[in-house]
């Protein structure tokens, strides 16, 4: 493996550069669930087992795919494959709309009961948008870590202000905020804009990238003639022919760039976030077992600096036009 273990900010926390996001594993339950098609246990088993064995030791979850569904799934593949407790880690979220912040340690017993025997390594806000004020959040987190419920805390979504006020509050009681969760590609860089970027690596909280290959269009299968997502993906705007185009110098760059390294378009695109930014991390998801190993396969090779900075910049100005 080409990369070593990144620590979450200032938290205990070490992860490979690489996790699984399992938003995929909700059993097509709920709205959010239904985003996805219905994946059987054999299969979802056969996907965590081959993000294994590629080296990816880390799953992100959260309790509103499906309903806990995604949670539930997890835990069965990993108890199915014998990995134990500690070996797996596991970062999963509160959902906190039309919620106060007593749920966040209410709900607590209800994700280990899904994890079924897994602890909770990263307990994150997945949205800025609970009924309680960041002060009474910050409060519930800490009750949390003082009970060693959870390992480390994030947060999801937040902007530059709220992780600000968030990490001060944490700090204030001896406890770090280990990350702020993302959308992060390069089809898709506002976090360097919008300061959170910036303000995450001047507070020493880590970026974790999700949808790190823009709901997969960074794999290049979609700027093929006939190819189409299934679920409810097929009507996301970014699935428009117009968007596709605009995208597809981008594409062929990356393609070009991965036949030097024997690697794909989404190996590619993976690679420049965790190369470009050292301190960054990222969740791809995969519904196949084989996309799981390809996805893994990304942590054997390095892009160089100068690739990073022509990505960078053919990028930047895809993304100006947008």
């Amino acid at each position: 493996m080409t990369f070593e273990l990144r620590r979450l900010g200032h938290s205990r926390i070490k992860l490979t550069p690489l996790g699984l996001g399992t938003w995929q594993f909700s059993q097509g339950r709920g709205l959010v669930g239904s985003f996805w098609p219905r994946l059987d246990d054999e299969v979802i088993a056969q996907i965590v087992q081959a993000a294994w064995r590629g080296g990816i030791h880390w799953f992100d979850t959260a309790e509103i795919y499906g309903h806990g569904a995604s949670e539930e799934a997890l835990s069965r593949a990993l108890h199915s494959l014998g990995i134990v407790a500690g070996d797996a880690l596991i970062a999963t979220k509160w959902w906190p709309v039309g919620r106060t912040y007593r749920s966040l340690a209410t709900s607590i017993p209800r994700r280990l009961q899904a994890l079924n025997g897994y602890p909770v390594t990263l307990y994150q806000i997945h949205q800025p948008w609970a009924l309680s004020s960041l002060k009474d959040q910050a409060r519930a987190l800490i009750h949390l870590l003082q009970e060693k419920l959870v390992s480390g805390v994030g947060v999801s979504n937040f902007s530059a202000r709220a992780m600000r006020e968030m990490a001060h509050r944490l700090n204030d009681a001896g406890f770090p905020l280990a990350s702020n969760q993302v959308r992060y590609n390069l089809l898709d860089r506002s976090i360097e804009r919008n300061g959170i970027l910036s303000e995450a690596q001047d507070l020493k909280v880590a970026i974790i990238a999700y949808s790190p290959l823009q709901q997969g269009i960074l794999s290049g299968k979609f700027h093929q003639p006939g190819v189409r997502p299934a679920g409810l993906r097929r009507w996301s705007p970014r699935m428009s022919p117009g968007y596709l185009a605009r995208s597809e110098p981008l594409v062929n760059l990356m393609q070009e760039i991965g036949q030097r390294y024997h690697k794909t378009v989404s190996q590619v695109a993976l690679n420049w976030i965790i190369t470009a930014h050292p301190e960054m991390l990222a969740i791809p998801g995969a519904t196949k077992p084989e996309q799981a190993q390809h996805l893994a396969d990304t942590l054997s090779f390095r892009l160089s600096w100068d690739e990073c900075e022509t990505l960078s910049n053919l990028s930047d100005k895809i993304t100006s036009k947008a």
